[in-house]
């Protein structure tokens, strides 16, 4: 890669350490002083404020890079929304996540009437050359009013006990949510959650169903793709 093309070109610290402090923040639920901690104890003397900007400028080509590589989605898809206050307001977190626990896309929202159902499936579908067989959702009216328009050949299942999968995919975002004191804008929490997804998502690697060696090649894997990239591990 020529000079003029590297992205880290006038940064004082290596791709190495910028890729790490971004990769520790968004795969762990640590804050940004924990990070400036974690790099100090290696001899890296750098301020939880150049770390945050580090993550905003990097963590979406990171996030977009391993969203285009991730395979493609199992054919059950499962879609739940949750709420999220903001400054007082309330605000709903709409998520899609496959068969397999890997979440597809998220998207911040005011509302989750139909016209914000609508959106979601847009976003969601966009960019993509095929469609699930199955939607699971609970029993939210603006989920079948959204699909009858937009996918209506797809079948819909509706209850509030099959789309246990999607609500637990929530738990990370719930984390973060509270370790940050809460978002501080819908812009901020969409910005951040469409970073902070796909890298945690591609560490995900559901332990409990692989055993130890299935577990660590999975898990050089994982670190593989990421290198591809850049040089984002040690």
């Amino acid at each position: 890669m020529s000079s003029t093309s590297n992205p880290y070109r006038g940064f004082r610290f290596p791709a190495e350490i910028i890729n790490q402090a971004v990769w520790l923040y968004h795969c762990f639920s640590l804050s940004l002083r924990d990070v400036e901690l974690i790099l100090a104890a290696r001899g890296i003397v750098v301020s939880y404020e150049t770390i945050c900007e580090w993550s905003l400028r990097f963590g979406r080509t990171y996030a977009k890079t391993l969203k285009g590589r991730r395979p493609k989605p199992g054919d059950k898809w499962f879609l739940d929304e949750v709420f999220v206050r903001i400054r007082g307001k309330l605000h709903y977190l709409w998520r899609a996540v496959d068969k397999h626990g890997n979440v597809l896309d998220v998207l911040v929202q005011s509302c989750r009437n139909t016209k914000a159902a609508k959106r979601f499936f847009r976003k969601l579908l966009k960019g993509l050359c095929y469609t699930p067989r199955v939607l699971v959702t609970d029993k939210l009216g603006s989920y079948g009013a959204a699909k009858r328009e937009i996918l209506p050949s797809v079948e819909h299942r509706q209850s509030r006990y099959l789309n246990n999968r999607c609500e637990v995919s929530h738990q990370p975002t719930r984390r973060r949510e509270r370790h940050m004191r809460r978002f501080k804008s819908a812009e901020h929490a969409q910005q951040f959650l469409a970073t902070h997804t796909p890298i945690h998502n591609h560490f995900q690697l559901c332990r409990h169903r692989l055993s130890a060696s299935e577990y660590r090649a999975a898990r050089d894997r994982a670190f593989a793709t990421v290198a591809r990239r850049a040089p984002l591990l040690p």
